[in-house]
């Protein structure tokens, strides 16, 4: 081990003491920096993961959508499955509905769904209570969100009537048009506040029942191959759909674009700024390493006297730098995923105390907080800890460097 190494350890972790207490310090504010860098990054990176996850278990990798209706779905369907990359499809169709139970009415987002062909593309059933709630969704049968049901006060077995606009229709006519009355046989939760309260699942032909869609639909949900990616996807079923059909696919991406590039943009802003964090850490460590090197003094000019070189000397105080920043990452990465691995139990803690739970479901809409980890902020978040300390110790290592051997060694 070089000498400038072993005298820098020594100077940091003095052999028969205590932790010092300047070690301490800046090893303490390096890694709180890099802990609230990877708290903050996780949690806004896991916002962007969830709405993701959501998206893809609720619409598949890409819709292919039209500008009116889709009326021939069975052609297009065949023809997307000849598309390289598509592995599995299912129409939709969708739109709004009043359901009245016990006499309390909600007007919540309905979806038609077929359920022969819905598990290929997203895995509801993960989402559903029963697990085969499915199985028994049929013409005469909705599946209700949870938050929806619990307006409602309805469960699994009752049952709930359904208006459509198509009732408001018949009624400009003079026609008479009865609610549609269905049975609840499945309640669904995806964990997002807007999908848990605002949306009931039916079969396709109930839904162009109840919207008199005869045999049209409005879109078509495509799931992908593992790996392949949904931008990519999206401009190959492009391509390969007829201008004359007028249908045009989108990735997730596109469909949920502006708030993905919020949270990213939100994400970088605070990864900048929280940087800051560690900078502020570093001109503690400069200040300290200036410190030793006035006190240090004499010390510094025996060095030179003994033959060491000026680079040698200044190589001492950047690796103390180093090593600062080196440890701080270290305890600020066990620090960070610590946090991260009970910040759902702080956040219900918190909310509870402050009466607040309610506010967080309604603006954040996630049940809770989501975390993902991305490698590529862990390691920029790692390297400019690193660096940053080991810049730290510049200053205070070209002050040691500039020191002549005979003036140093003469320092009161």
């Amino acid at each position: 081990m070089p000498w400038y190494l072993y005298l820098a350890l020594k100077q940091l972790f003095p052999s028969g003491r205590k932790f010092p207490f300047f070690t301490a310090i800046s090893v303490l504010g390096v890694a709180l920096g890099v802990a609230v860098l990877i708290i903050s990054t996780s949690v806004m990176g896991g916002f962007g993961h969830q709405i993701r996850l959501m998206t893809v278990d609720t619409q598949g990798d890409v819709q292919v959508r039209a500008d009116g209706f889709i009326n021939n779905s069975e052609e297009v369907q065949a023809l997307l499955a000849r598309i390289p990359g598509v592995v599995a499809t299912t129409p939709y169709a969708q739109g709004m509905v009043g359901v009245l139970h016990d006499s309390k009415a909600q007007y919540p987002g309905i979806q038609g769904i077929d359920p022969a062909r819905i598990g290929r593309v997203v895995p509801l059933q993960r989402y559903l209570t029963p697990a085969n709630a499915l199985d028994d969704l049929d013409d005469d049968s909705v599946i209700l969100s949870k938050q929806l049901a619990g307006l409602l006060g309805a469960q699994v077995g009752d049952k709930v009537e359904v208006y459509s606009p198509l009732l408001i229709e018949k009624l400009k006519k003079d026609n008479l048009l009865l609610p549609r009355e269905l049975r609840v046989v499945g309640i669904f939760e995806f964990g997002h506040q807007a999908l848990d309260s605002t949306v009931v699942l039916v079969t396709l032909r109930t839904m162009q029942d109840l919207y008199g869609l005869g045999s049209a639909i409005h879109g078509i949900n495509v799931k992908i191959q593992a790996g392949l990616d949904a931008d990519e996807a999206a401009a190959r079923i492009n391509a390969a759909l007829p201008p004359a059909l007028h249908l045009y696919a989108v990735s997730w991406m596109d469909i949920n674009h502006d708030f993905l590039f919020v949270l990213q943009f939100e994400r970088n802003m605070l990864f900048f700024l929280l940087t800051f964090i560690i900078v502020v850490a570093a001109f503690s460590v400069t200040s300290s390493l200036l410190i030793s090197v006035v006190r240090k003094t004499r010390e510094i000019g025996l060095l030179g006297a003994l033959g060491g070189q000026p680079w040698q000397v200044a190589a001492c105080f950047c690796f103390q730098g180093f090593i600062i920043g080196a440890a701080g990452t270290v305890l600020g990465l066990g620090l960070g995923f610590g946090v991260l691995a009970i910040r759902d139990d702080i956040v219900h803690l918190f909310t509870r105390l402050t009466g607040s739970e309610a506010a967080m479901l309604r603006f954040y809409q996630f049940s809770h907080l989501p975390s993902y980890p991305d490698p590529a902020y862990i390691g920029a978040t790692v390297v400019c800890s690193i660096v940053i300390s080991t810049l730290a110790g510049l200053l205070p290592a070209w002050r040691a460097a500039r020191l002549q051997p005979v003036e140093a060694l003469r320092n009161e």
